[in-house]
């Protein structure tokens, strides 16, 4: 392990440490036993595809890429640090950064479905931050829908010729921002409004979130933005191998 890496590392570790050691556990994504059980288990079957592509994705990681190990990682102690960092929001719901557009980015979206399931799952066993029956909506919201979304974000705005840190800093925003839109959706099917149904619980839910989500996402855009300074620095060798 080179000097660098092992600044890296330490830079991490710090940052975890400042984060997420101080946490409370009063609220959740989709808290356990919120959905009703037809859902549950519909929103886990959506995720078996990504997970599935997730698994292939990183086999050919390990087996072709594995000096970029430690930034794999390194993406996955990012999310859960960051969807660690909550406020209450929506009944049985809360706010907080999603932390899967970094990793999107660096090794596409449907490695994150994998990192992101075994985020919830350690969130909601061992922090009581989200849920077991709700793990396969939380899956799809934070773990599948953001993270496609950033990566499609990045790669278009990379087309367009945009530098790179602003796509970095919109594909992380904006899939912050769309994990909560699909998780309003969420909400909304399992409790349709009495006047309007769907929709306007949709609108109400949206509402809602977009008071604490928005600047939750600008922020982490922003340390996104910071984290990858820190690694074009640090592991520019890993960033090239990812072809970024």
């Amino acid at each position: 392990m080179t000097k660098n890496e092992k600044k890296l590392i330490f830079l991490i570790c710090v940052f975890a440490l400042v984060f997420g050691v101080t946490q409370t556990t009063f609220a959740m994504h989709i808290m356990e036993g919120y959905l009703p059980k037809i859902h549950c288990i519909g929103w886990g079957v959506l995720c078996l595809p990504f997970l599935a592509a997730g698994l292939i994705r990183i086999n050919k990681i390990v087996n072709h890429h594995r000096r970029t190990l430690l930034l794999l990682a390194m993406v996955g102690a990012y999310a859960f640090v960051l969807s660690a960092l909550k406020l209450p929001s929506v009944t049985g719901s809360s706010s907080h950064p999603t932390g899967t557009g970094l990793g999107a980015v660096l090794f596409g979206p449907s490695v994150m479905a994998v990192l992101g399931i075994i985020v919830l799952l350690f969130q909601a066993i061992l922090l009581a931050h989200g849920g077991l029956t709700t793990l396969g909506a939380n899956t799809f919201s934070m773990a599948v829908a953001g993270p496609f979304l950033s990566f499609g974000v990045y790669r278009l705005m990379r087309k367009l010729k945009i530098n790179k840190l602003i796509c970095v800093f919109a594909a992380t925003a904006l899939g912050d921002l769309f994990t909560y839109c699909i998780t309003s959706i969420q909400l909304a099917l399992a409790y349709p409004s009495e006047v309007g149904g769907v929709g306007a619980s949709v609108v109400k839910f949206m509402a809602v979130f977009a008071v604490t989500q928005v600047p939750l996402a600008i922020i982490e855009g922003i340390l996104s933005v910071i984290v990858m300074m820190g690694l074009e620095s640090y592991a520019k060798p890993e960033l090239e191998e990812l072809s970024y």
